[in-house]
């Protein structure tokens, strides 16, 4: 049974995040602020309300290594999805048709993920009006990274244009598309909850531990929206949507990972989780790294040598997926 309220929420979640992408691609359309912009800020931030659900219910729940997990394992999955459907739309090359401006996006979520390693690794317990130091640290490497972010201008890496779309936009309005988009976001908000009480009881059940089933199981569900938002974003040729849509929700799920750690009362966060928490943050850094790569590298003359560094983190994040298994 609760497997299958499990999977139920889950399609409801698909279905909702399927909408949202389409009304950002409206808003990114009608409006002057762009696709990438769109992506990195409203249709980030929306994908990733499951996981503030997901991580504030597990604290409710005194299970700060599903928070931590559910963090951490959704910006890996996130970074699959995006090698996933960038393999899929392999001939298409997605990373040589967006703005040079995600490079940034993904500096900031390295340097940001390297300190939570590090303080997952040191256990610094420091606490500053009851909240870990390392928050306020993250806190202050988001906003200047978001400072950084805005005074950049929009330059394509490379001059040819996206090809052209598949389907013609709906006939929505910029502000009928927002209103929509809200909706959309409510119905998300509540599905994240639904998804973290049904993994939280799996976990007990199965026994297969708060660490695995936060990092893998809760994660993979819970990047749904993202999954399903970037494909939708790809199949409308709005490349800078779908990557921005990734880029910014990890960013946003680092960000939320700093307010759990504000709610958890026992003392900071990331000193009272299971060390297997360090080898899901080592391997988002990996991840990230060699999607920096996809984006400053030459123009490969064949689809296989533009496929490999796709294919080189599906299979280091299988490989890794297979290890934390039994070191749960």
């Amino acid at each position: 049974m609760l497997f299958l309220v499990f999977f139920l929420v889950a399609m409801i979640t698909v279905l909702t995040a399927t909408k949202l992408s389409t009304y950002a691609d409206v808003i990114s359309e009608k409006t002057a602020v762009g696709g990438m912009l769109i992506g990195s800020m409203l249709l980030a931030g929306a994908t990733s309300l499951p996981e503030i659900t997901t991580s504030y219910t597990a604290i409710i729940l005194d299970n700060p290594d599903l928070a931590v997990g559910s963090i951490l394992g959704s910006n890996v999955f996130n970074l699959v999805i995006l090698a996933t459907l960038d393999l899929y739309f392999r001939k298409d090359q997605v990373f040589e048709r967006v703005w040079t401006q995600h490079r940034y996006t993904i500096g900031i979520g390295i340097g940001l993920m390297f300190i939570i390693l590090f303080s997952l690794r040191l256990n610094v317990m420091y606490i500053i009006l009851g909240i870990g130091i390392d928050t306020f640290v993250i806190l202050a490497g988001y906003i200047i990274g978001m400072l950084i972010m805005s005074k950049l201008k929009q330059t394509p890496k490379n001059k040819e244009e996206n090809p052209p779309r598949e389907a013609a936009l709906p006939p929505l309005s910029a502000r009928q598309a927002m209103a929509r988009f809200l909706i959309a976001s409510i119905i998300i908000l509540v599905a994240g909850t639904a998804l973290t009480i049904t993994g939280d009881r799996i976990a007990v059940v199965t026994g297969l531990g708060a660490s695995f089933v936060g990092s893998f199981l809760i994660a993979a569900s819970t990047s749904l929206p993202e999954a399903v938002a970037c494909f939708v974003a790809c199949r409308l040729r709005n490349f800078n949507l779908a990557i921005g849509s990734i880029l910014g929700s990890n960013l946003f799920n680092i960000l939320i990972l700093c307010g759990t750690d504000i709610f958890y009362r026992q003392g900071p966060l990331l000193v009272h989780v299971e060390p297997v928490h360090e080898l899901t943050a080592s391997l988002t850094i990996f991840l990230y790294l060699v999607t920096f790569y996809l984006l400053i590298r030459v123009r490969p003359r064949t689809t296989f040598n533009y496929s490999i560094p796709s294919i080189l983190i599906l299979f280091t994040y299988f490989i890794t997926s297979y290890y934390i298994f039994f070191l749960s």
